[in-house]
């Protein structure tokens, strides 16, 4: 097998298990369903990836990167720090309403996950490290006092907004953590 195909059954392969693992969890995405989905035998999922935890650390990875780059992205076309902050939510609202939403893959892979050392949970975590981090040169450029709790607080919104637009269907809920971010940021 040459290297172009081995790339295309490992791309295939882990955009079907993102679309299955994003749409209906970890759990209800057995190996029979993955095979049935991507067309890729069994025995090549093990080859490519020793388990099927090692399969959706990576997945979530790619997620990571992907959602990241365009999350940054968004948020950055707001011109002042001020207005990126209330621009996050901006971008949630926006995402709360395109197709296909269902909450943040992050938050919904680790409630899946035991163990805190488990490599799924350990790759969510990385994931909102990040977007703490993020968060948290927008605070500085912002010129907050306490630009870590500043940070922190808005990551409670962030994770908040996502996680009521997806339970309560509520996509209102970024215009309210919008509203709570706006009251931080005027004290």
């Amino acid at each position: 097998m040459d290297s172009k195909s081995t790339s295309d059954v490992r791309e295939r392969l882990l955009e079907s298990a993102e679309d299955l693992i994003y749409r209906n969890g970890i759990n209800a995405t057995g190996m029979d369903l993955l095979v049935k989905t991507s067309g890729v035998a069994r025995k090549s999922i093990y080859k490519y990836f020793g388990t099927k935890d090692e399969l959706v650390a990576e997945v979530l990875k790619r997620r990571d990167e992907r959602w990241m780059n365009w999350f940054r992205t968004e948020v950055e076309k707001a011109e002042t720090p001020e207005a990126r902050l209330l621009q996050i939510f901006s971008v949630l609202k926006d995402w709360f309403v395109s197709p296909g939403f269902r909450g943040c893959a992050f938050i919904n892979t680790a409630g899946e996950t035991g163990d805190p050392l488990d490599p799924v949970r350990q790759v969510a975590k990385e994931h909102k490290e990040k977007l703490l981090g993020f968060v948290r040169g927008i605070c500085q450029e912002y010129g907050a006092d306490d630009p870590d709790a500043l940070a922190r607080q808005f990551l409670l919104l962030i994770d908040g907004a996502i996680t009521v637009a997806h339970v309560l269907g509520d996509f209102n809920s970024a215009d309210n953590a919008q509203d709570i971010a706006r009251g931080l940021l005027s004290k």
